[in-house]
């Protein structure tokens, strides 16, 4: 069964089953910094959604996106397609980019990659759960394949979760990606933060900007 999001001018079509539009996806979009004419790769894109968030922001962006589920792929680029948004969506790991996706050329990669190990977590069944369970190298592959495709200067804009930023700060720096922007995300402002909203440049200089945090309910 399909339902439907509104994502500004845009119409997400999701399917039971599959990873849908959330919360982390919807800030990440928000986050992470944009400009007119990017060229923009979207690793574990799943159906599509931060392509959209994207480009509700700056129609004029080349937009590629990466996922290993035929299924996602296939919706994603249907989601493309019926929104009248020029992309191409590939089907591959994080760990090893189809040549289509050609090293050092983008100016922003962007994923809201997998939060919990194995046997960590709840995980919703099926590819959902998929979509939120990585593998026994966390985040080092996605860091791998983000300063794979980034020309120098390029951005990664990512998500995670509080308890997993010091073995994801050790991965970017590893990578020659530095970490630059940090958001901070709190569902009250009593509550601890639950997730973090990072952008890194490749080959960038040292430096990080503490951003406030975003209270969202």
């Amino acid at each position: 069964m399909d339902t439907t999001e509104q994502l500004g001018p845009y119409t997400l079509r999701q399917r039971e089953g599959l990873p849908r539009v959330g919360r982390d996806s919807l800030l990440l979009g928000d986050f992470a910094t944009l400009r007119r004419g990017d060229r923009v790769c979207d690793l574990g894109c799943g159906v599509g959604v931060l392509s959209l968030c994207l480009a509700r922001r700056e129609e004029n962006l080349a937009l590629d996106g990466l996922d290993c589920q035929e299924d996602c792929v296939r919706l994603a680029r249907e989601n493309l397609s019926a929104n009248g948004l020029t992309g191409r969506v590939f089907v591959g790991r994080v760990e090893a980019p189809p040549p289509e996706l050609p090293p050092g050329s983008y100016d922003l990669v962007i994923a809201n990659p997998p939060y919990f190990q194995p046997g960590r977590g709840e995980c919703a069944p099926g590819l959902r759960g998929v979509a939120r369970t990585g593998g026994e190298d966390g985040l080092l592959p996605w860091c791998r394949a983000a300063r794979r495709l980034l020309r120098n200067g390029g951005r990664f804009a990512l998500c995670t979760r509080p308890e997993g930023l010091a073995a994801l700060f050790a991965a970017l720096t590893g990578c020659g990606l530095e970490p630059k922007r940090l958001q901070p995300v709190q569902s009250a402002a009593d509550r601890p933060a639950n997730l973090i909203l990072l952008e890194s440049v490749a080959q960038g200089r040292p430096g990080l900007a503490l951003l406030p945090t975003l209270i969202v309910r």
